[in-house]
């Protein structure tokens, strides 16, 4: 399983040969270093940055890479080989490649339930007392006189952890480590996102 760190960098749109409009994603991808392996997954760091506390620092002397920003796990298989120390750029991907992309999405903050589960509402006419509220959440007396786990309630919204699959790669720019991506990614500008090999797609 190929895998790399990349930095969403915002949308775009390219045309293709009938000259259709694509939308697409453009990302920093890389270059990432090998910081750590295991048995199952090796430990990747992407970024520079000169903030770092001494057990990272370290951490990071053993494998001869400079402070990073960002360290993630990608999971492989045992076949694959990894050295200590190596650079993975945005070239282990190829134009016509599908890639599962995991990010953080955008933070909304506190919700109602019509935004955030697209609850209906009540009456919008005059007299009502709930236009916007959840309405019913448990069943009174009768069994199990309690409000149920996983009940769809005001709370928090946004701010998880998504994963988006099959996305196909449109274009790679090795030497500005540039990629674009077909379609949307979770999080905002600026956010980091996990980029590997699509799990449910066939891989020549």
């Amino acid at each position: 399983m190929k895998g790399i760190i990349g930095k969403k960098l915002g949308m775009s749109q390219i045309y293709d040969k009938e000259g259709r409009n694509i939308p697409v994603t453009l990302i920093q991808a890389g270059p990432c270093f090998v910081t750590q392996i295991k048995e199952r997954s090796i430990q990747i760091g992407f970024g520079s940055t000169k903030r770092v506390k001494k057990p990272l620092k370290g951490h990071l002397a053993k494998a001869k890479v400079n402070p990073v920003r960002v360290l993630k796990e990608i999971s492989i298989s045992k076949g694959e080989e990894y050295t200590l120390g190596q650079e993975l750029k945005v070239d282990i991907f190829k134009e016509g490649d599908y890639l599962d992309i995991t990010g953080i999405s955008k933070g909304k903050g506190f919700a109602g339930v019509m935004k955030r589960w697209g609850f209906t509402g009540g009456p919008a006419s005059h007299g009502s007392k709930s236009h916007r509220r959840v309405g019913s959440i448990g069943s009174g007396s009768a069994y199990p006189s309690r409000v149920l786990k996983g009940k769809k309630m005001p709370g928090r919204m946004g701010r998880d952890r998504i994963t988006v699959q099959n996305l196909e790669v449109m274009k790679v720019e090795p030497e500005k480590n540039l990629l674009l991506v077909k379609g949307a990614m979770p999080g905002a500008r600026g956010g980091y996102l996990i980029i590997k090999e699509a799990l449910k797609k066939k891989h020549a």
